[in-house]
């Protein structure tokens, strides 16, 4: 309940009456009950006078209560219509409130259209922003489970390095990799599992295909892990076979830049100088323009979560944030390389929570 305390204090310090919220990741974070709801509504609404109420289908009533959900509940059937129930609910509390916090990123129209009509006199605000700050600082407990994740993940890299052979497809290590993390107990991925080859690493999100893998192709792994609610996130790149001077050039060059970024990993530091330290030195190298995304993100119970490490981020690097460091090059006809950990801010500077090696591999 610590954490619903602390959404009631940053409503009242926002002045917002009451805040509904709807995102999967945001319900989880504030319920503990992990689930993806589909077209039905799942929403934590809260406001700064009562119980926080917890409104979902009643066949998952048990599996929140065995979650730890302690407060109230609005559960409904599949004929019913909550938002109906939502109304007749805040009637029962006498005070309708006069604003209402949603997230605005995660809200559909038609959602948007049944609060209004449930709550015509109220003003309907964007804390998106509000939200996400609360998930910024992870404590004990999210850090050893963020970490679990990262384990999982390094272990999926070294999996699909292992499967890379002459005539193998893309596909094949792929499906190879999440076999065996299925039987490590991972029952879903934090996003689609990206194995590129050859020239097609030079996509910064390409697809995985039929291509086989052949001598002197960069083999790009982009891959990551839901466990426990938690995502974790990792690429690695590794040659098969040989490696020509570029290549190893545009390597040695994305390894440096992320050391640099991870060196710049600081309490205190501005957010965005982990991202400018690192294209400063893909800059120096030549390779400035095919830097083309951020150097990360925050990772936790999404994996692009809050916030967005761009250069111009002025946000100040505390204890417990949690974010991904991955510098790239993308260069058309000739491969790409990108290397990416998912690192956790602690008092004695960054720790990588993913570790399997970065040292150029050149696969046999």
């Amino acid at each position: 309940m610590e954490r619903l305390q602390t959404l009631t204090e940053k409503l009242k310090q926002n002045h917002f009456d009451s805040a509904l919220v709807t995102s999967k990741a945001n319900v989880y974070y504030l319920s503990g009950h992990y689930t993806d709801p589909h077209e039905r509504l799942v929403a934590v609404y809260i406001g700064q006078d009562g119980e926080p109420l917890f409104i979902l289908p009643e066949m998952e009533k048990e599996d929140a209560i065995a979650s730890g959900w302690k407060g109230d509940f609005l559960t409904y059937k599949d004929q019913d219509n909550p938002w109906s129930l939502f109304r007749e609910y805040l009637k029962k509390r006498h005070k309708s409130p006069e604003t209402i916090a949603i997230e605005k990123e995660d809200f559909s129209v038609s959602r948007f259209e049944q609060l209004q009509h449930i709550m015509p006199e109220a003003q309907i605000i964007d804390a998106t922003e509000m939200l996400a700050s609360l998930r910024v600082i992870k404590d004990k407990k999210e850090y050893t489970i963020l970490k679990q994740a990262a384990e999982l993940a390094d272990f999926g890299v070294k999996t699909g390095v292992k499967a890379i052979q002459e005539g193998a497809t893309e596909m094949e290590i792929l499906a190879t990799l999440e076999y065996e993390l299925k039987k490590q107990g991972v029952r879903e991925m934090s996003f689609s599992t990206m194995v590129l080859s050859g020239k097609k690493t030079a996509s910064p999100h390409g697809t995985p295909g039929q291509k086989k893998v052949e001598p002197g192709d960069l083999v790009l792994f982009d891959l990551g892990v839901v466990f426990d609610g938690y995502c974790s996130d990792i690429t690695r790149t590794v040659a098969y076979k040989q490696i020509n001077p570029e290549q190893e050039k545009i390597y040695q060059t994305v390894l440096a830049a992320q050391e640099k970024a991870i060196n710049a990993a600081v309490i205190g530091n501005a957010a965005g100088k982990m991202d400018q330290v690192a294209r400063e030195h893909i800059a120096s190298q030549g390779y400035g323009e095919y830097f083309t995304h951020r150097i990360g993100h925050g990772i936790g119970v999404d994996v692009h979560e809050y916030p967005s490490l761009t250069s111009e981020n002025e946000l100040t690097l505390k204890e417990g944030m949690s974010f991904t460091l991955e510098p790239g090059i993308y260069v058309p006809g000739v491969g790409g390389v990108r290397i990416e950990d998912e690192v956790f801010l602690t008092k004695k500077g960054p720790e990588r929570l993913t570790t399997y090696p970065k040292t150029l591999q050149i696969i046999e």
